[in-house]
């Protein structure tokens, strides 16, 4: 995956043999892609990379994230059980997804349409931050690790695919996870499993 935010932009997020062509998805809707980024940097948001994709932070947590597929392109937040949505705007990734985290666009002209509302929730996904307010933990079987709750915020098709594991594959991911002790280990560890993940594999399976 690309480590430099410009290549997002320009090539895409490196995760499958479309990188760098015509038809990556990032390509396809690089006008919106665009006018999204302003609008996040227009709200003085710090530009970082995350899981191959353009990320927004602030106070030193995630704000939203940038995500293009071949039938729409999304702005998601993290930390969605908290926005209060009152344009009713977000919509769930997937119907295992527990709350609607994603504003979907499948019209590069719809971003302006809602710059105003984009702009209102970027703000008060920054309160949060800043009072380090985070919604209360869902009950799970299994305690995810954050990072692997974060790059479920910011993969929807690693989300679809984990949450359609078998309770025992989705305890294998954990245990292998929560064995490392470092946040960048894990991370690095959730990117080489994400095909497995994809493919509905359990950690230890070929």
């Amino acid at each position: 995956m690309i480590t430099d935010v410009e290549d997002f932009f320009a090539k895409g997020c490196g995760r499958c043999d479309r990188f760098g062509t015509s038809a990556c998805s990032a390509q396809l809707w690089a006008t919106g892609l665009a006018r999204l980024r302003d609008i996040c940097l227009s709200a003085d948001l710090e530009e970082v990379v995350r899981w191959g994709q353009a990320c927004y932070r602030h106070a030193g947590r995630n704000i939203a994230i940038l995500g293009a597929y071949q039938d729409r392109f999304v702005l998601g937040f993290f930390n969605a059980a908290l926005m209060k949505d009152p344009e009713g705007i977000l919509k769930k990734p997937g119907p295992n997804t527990q709350h609607a985290n994603s504003i979907y666009f499948t019209d590069n002209a719809q971003v302006a349409a809602l710059e105003k509302t984009i702009l209102a929730y970027l703000e008060e996904a920054k309160r949060y931050a800043e009072e380090g307010k985070k919604p209360p933990r869902a009950e799970h079987d299994l305690e995810l690790p954050q990072e692997l709750v974060e790059a479920m915020d910011a993969d929807f098709e690693l989300a679809e695919a984990f949450h359609a594991l078998t309770p025992g594959r989705q305890r294998s991911y954990v245990i292998n996870l929560n064995a490392a002790k470092k946040t960048e280990t894990r991370i690095h560890r959730i990117e080489k499993f994400r095909d497995k993940i994809i493919d509905g594999k359990g950690a230890n399976e070929r």
